[in-house]
């Protein structure tokens, strides 16, 4: 097959112990998964059925990256995730059978421009500007789930500049795991390749260039990025 011009280089996370990386098709997200989180966002965490949002593929970047201050945003927050790479799909999956699909786990940021997600939902508005920028889903290298399992339990944190701002366990997902891939394969067919970043805990806030980023998750490689200045 010919194209009429040369196809975008393929989005992928490395992989834990191995030179082969994971393909990246779809990162799909799930907001206020944590109830100390949607307290934090001023809303009821009762457990009404999850919404998603989507980031594009080619937003993720590696761990260890200088990411620059994105443009058209005073707000840049960050949002500290397990992330759930899958090795299969389908569609309406039962809940008993979804983590069969997992490929294995990361450590993933959910950048965030909030002053521009805030002003979309004032509006009325979608906030794919507010989420789906450019190396907006840094990455840590996924381990697969035959070596860690699949994590239910267990600290995730974040700090900014060695202070510890997030710190929360997997077990107050409002929503596990398992849930998740059930529910977002009623809605579309899940693929090989996808991501779904799991949720974040309380204590989100901005950060500023020159700030330096550590995250983990239980059992995973932490991540780390440093918050370069304005590309010019």
């Amino acid at each position: 097959m010919s194209y009429v011009l040369p196809p975008p280089p393929q989005a992928s996370v490395a992989v834990f112990g191995s030179k082969d990386r994971f393909p990246v098709r779809r990162i799909f997200c799930v907001g206020r998964n944590y109830a100390a989180h949607a307290r934090e966002m001023g809303k009821d965490p009762d457990r009404e059925p999850p919404f998603f949002f989507m980031k594009p593929a080619d937003a993720v970047v590696d761990s260890g990256s200088t990411l620059p201050y994105p443009p058209q945003t005073k707000e840049l927050h960050y949002e500290m995730e397990m992330v759930v790479a899958l090795a299969k799909g389908g569609r309406n999956i039962a809940r008993d059978r979804a983590l069969d699909l997992v490929f294995g786990y990361a450590c993933g940021l959910d950048l965030t421009r909030r002053d521009l997600q805030q002003q979309a939902k004032d509006m009325g508005r979608p906030w794919d500007f507010g989420k789906g920028f450019d190396r907006s889903a840094p990455c840590a290298p996924i381990h697969r789930s035959a070596e860690v399992g699949h994590p239910q339990k267990g600290r995730i944190w974040l700090s900014v500049n060695g202070t510890v701002k997030q710190d929360g366990d997997l077990s107050e997902l409002i929503w596990p795991i398992p849930d998740i891939i059930s529910i977002l394969s009623q809605s579309m067919r899940l693929e090989p390749g996808d991501l779904i970043f799991s949720g974040t805990p309380a204590g989100v806030g901005a950060v500023k260039p020159g700030d330096k980023l550590d995250g983990g998750v239980v059992g995973l490689t932490d991540i780390t990025i440093t918050i370069g200045h304005p590309e010019r």
